[in-house]
């Protein structure tokens, strides 16, 4: 009886892992999405150039889909390195979502009575965060269906990129989708990245405006990458 006792202090009296005690601190959650979001910028940043590819005709735009496919090659087989791409990019949405989520559900345990008057946030794509991972959460979704599966684009071709992408944006729904969601995207961008410099240390009294114009900045540049290539195509640039 008294060795099980004694084993059961010492089981209670084990240290959690740095990794554990890490992830268990807001520091921790905070830092896991600063980087996780940057990760996911920087995908953003190579995917916008590629999207603005489709200016240059099928045969460069069908091309670079082709490359994406093959890179890597003859080290890697097919779709290899694309493969490890997703996944990495799903494990760094994964971690961006669950530590935003334990951030939230933290925030309002810390203060289970609603404040009398509410506290105006600093700016839009502030009091939008929420909501606005929820809209690029789902658009993720719709995304992958309508361009990787193919699977709720009516006149998908498969391995023509090209064709595809103008069959999308020659709906009107395909069109409100995803200015809708490139939209939140720039608001997530603007916000994100101040956030992250903040939470990583790169932010201070004198960089603070520095910084918020690189992130509106950024913002700015890839929201209007993204949405040109639907408009181009519903005024027919692009077709």
């Amino acid at each position: 009886m008294a060795l099980a006792t004694r084993t059961r202090q010492r089981g209670t009296d084990r240290k959690p892992s740095p990794q554990r005690t890490f992830w268990g601190s807001t520091v921790g959650k905070k830092a896991v999405m600063a980087v996780s979001g940057l990760l996911m910028l920087g995908y953003l940043v190579a995917h916008v150039m590629g999207n603005l590819k489709v200016f240059f005709g099928p045969r460069e735009f069908n091309e670079y889909g082709h490359w994406l496919r093959t890179m890597g090659a003859p080290v890697l087989h097919e779709e290899w390195a694309l493969w490890i791409v997703r996944l990495v990019l799903l494990a760094a949405v994964a971690a961006h979502a669950v530590s935003a989520y334990q951030l939230s559900r933290r925030d309002i345990k810390a203060r289970p009575v609603a404040y009398a008057h509410k506290r105006r946030r600093a700016s839009y794509a502030t009091r939008t965060m929420r909501w606005g991972g929820v809209i690029i959460a789902l658009f993720i979704v719709w995304h992958i269906l309508d361009l990787t599966t193919l699977t709720v684009n009516e006149n998908a071709q498969p391995g023509r990129p090209y064709e595809n992408v103008v069959a999308t944006f020659s709906t009107w729904y395909g069109n409100v989708v995803y200015i809708t969601a490139m939209l939140a995207v720039g608001l997530h961008v603007r916000h994100g990245f101040w956030s992250a410099a903040q939470t990583l240390g790169a932010g201070s009294a004198s960089r603070d405006r520095a910084l918020k114009a690189v992130a509106s900045g950024l913002a700015l540049v890839l929201t209007a990458g993204f949405i040109a290539v639907p408009v181009a195509v519903m005024t027919g640039v692009v077709s």
